[in-house]
């Protein structure tokens, strides 16, 4: 079933629910999601104080983030509203294939699309892309891990020992 992202996933909203801030906060408006899908359009990809520009642009492998970024919103939008969202790292980006050289000189919105391929309780596998008036600007695979601060050495979450009373 997929849920259709209503006004109040706007930008306001993303800013509210991942760790990016500011203009480091790229997406605008989710468009759609379900449980293993997500849809996010942008426009900061124009903005020439985006924060990822370099030599006074974005070049194309910048998608990369705007995709975590969409990502990190799933999480938090399959967290619900009573759980806070796990903290997520990205770990690789491989199949990464760069249709254009950059990003900073197409206008209108980009579409952000994240598909969850896998994953359980610490590892989660997407699949990516990025587009542009339809056409594909860049797609991939990536690998986030969850709370990785908080899995153990031997990959299971550290548990906190109780102690017996005698």
């Amino acid at each position: 079933m997929t849920e259709t992202a209503s006004p109040a996933l706007d930008h306001a909203w993303i800013a509210a629910h991942i760790p990016h801030q500011g203009t480091m906060c790229l997406l605008n408006a989710v468009v759609d999601w379900s449980e293993n899908h997500i849809a996010c359009r942008a426009v900061s990809h124009t903005d020439p104080g985006n924060p990822l520009r370099a030599a006074e642009r974005l070049g194309a492998a910048n998608g990369i983030e705007y995709a975590a970024q969409a990502m990190a919103i799933h999480g938090a939008l399959l967290a619900g509203h009573d759980d806070p969202p796990r903290q997520g790292y990205l770990t690789s980006a491989r199949g990464v294939t760069l249709r254009v050289d950059r990003l900073d000189n197409l206008p209108g919105e980009l579409v952000v699309l994240a598909e969850r391929l896998s994953g359980d309780q610490n590892n989660v596998l997407y699949q990516f892309s990025v587009s542009h008036a339809d056409r594909p600007l860049l797609e991939g695979r990536a690998a986030v891990v969850l709370d990785a601060s908080a899995i153990a050495s031997d990959g299971q979450p550290e548990k906190t020992a109780k102690k017996e009373n005698p």
